[in-house]
């Protein structure tokens, strides 16, 4: 099943509190829950005005749907073609 990283613009993501994130990872649970098995959450980065997500679903279209149903920013979802680390410098 595919992979995509989710590019959300959310201005002073940086300092929201362990609070502000628990909420909103509650949410995002909540979506996928009623979304259904097809869509998964992996991970999200937070940085200083942005949150990188990792999501595995069958299409953009999922995607969108849950950051619709969510009320959050999805400001572009990018499928990933590939994995690399430093393991596939090695021949």
């Amino acid at each position: 099943m595919p992979k995509y990283v989710i590019e959300r613009e959310l201005p002073g993501a940086g300092a929201l509190t362990l609070e502000q994130l628990q909420a909103v990872s509650q949410t995002s649970c909540g979506v996928l829950q009623n979304l259904g098995p097809q869509i998964q959450w992996v991970q999200s980065y937070v940085t200083g005005d942005k949150i990188y997500c990792i999501y595995i679903a069958p299409n953009e279209e999922l995607i969108r749907k849950h950051a619709q149903q969510g009320g959050f920013p999805a400001n572009k979802i990018s499928e990933v073609k590939a994995v690399i680390d430093p393991t596939t410098a090695e021949a």
